[in-house]
């Protein structure tokens, strides 16, 4: 088990890549603190990681409120002691053409996606300094580098995301903390539930590999960015899509 004896740190757990991360994690030995918004959905992820044989803590929290970061991390000092792990993996969407959307729609995305990864990162740095060890993970996604319609507010989080992952890879390498990000394609999430099978077999088209990904898949990459297999890779983006951007 490659993450045994490793406490990680897991925003928008509760479904998703978030939840099949923790579920990769809670198989791969961690000690989990799993955060969303919804209470219902972190009681049901930490039971689904505790069935694996892991011990979870769940905490409902917004990733905008930067005083619901600190106590979290105080709750996971107590009850495991220490902070390997970060995913920073809670995001939304609010989609709409820059002619029609808000500055609530544009803001929204912004606070969550990008200001979130902010608060949650300075909310672990003091321990991990304090180890000398560290692992922060950040979602981006392949939008960031090809931009999408009807998405000016999170293409730019994403691509803020992948810049600041360099920056701090640089800030923080130094310190013992290794930080790095995942930039999924189109992944089979609740997002994608909505979308009619006409445009499906369009995205499908798009992909070398003739599918749209599983969550699973996702998870798998950010097992192996947290493992000290991945000791010297940091300040990385890597791609799982299929082949999407080629």
């Amino acid at each position: 088990m490659r993450l045994k004896g490793k406490t990680a740190i897991i925003t928008g757990a509760a479904q998703g890549i978030g939840l099949a991360t923790a579920l990769k994690f809670a198989d791969e030995g961690a000690q989990l603190v799993l955060c969303d918004v919804r209470q219902e959905g972190v009681d049901a992820a930490v039971q689904a990681c505790q069935a694996r044989g892991a011990r979870a803590l769940g905490v409902v929290l917004s990733v905008t409120e930067r005083a619901q970061l600190d106590a979290m991390v105080q709750a996971t000092l107590a009850e495991f002691g220490r902070i390997d792990v970060l995913v920073n993996n809670a995001g939304i969407t609010r989609d709409a053409r820059l002619q029609k959307m808000s500055l609530e729609q544009f803001d929204a995305v912004i606070d969550v996606n990008l200001r979130g990864i902010f608060h949650a990162t300075q909310a672990v740095l003091a321990t991990m300094s304090e180890q000398g060890s560290g692992v922060v993970l950040n979602a981006s996604s392949v939008v960031a580098q090809r931009g999408n319609f009807g998405q000016t507010n999170y293409v730019a989080t994403k691509a803020a995301v992948e810049g600041i992952t360099k920056t701090w890879a640089r800030e923080l390498g130094p310190q013992g903390i290794r930080v790095n990000a995942v930039s999924p394609g189109f992944v089979a999430t609740s997002i994608i539930d909505t979308v009619p099978e006409k445009v499906l077999n369009g995205l499908r088209e798009q992909v070398p590999l003739k599918r749209i990904g599983k969550p699973e898949e996702v998870a798998n990459a950010y097992a192996f960015l947290a493992s000290d297999e991945a000791s010297y890779i940091n300040g990385a983006v890597l791609e799982v899509s299929g082949g999407l951007s080629f």
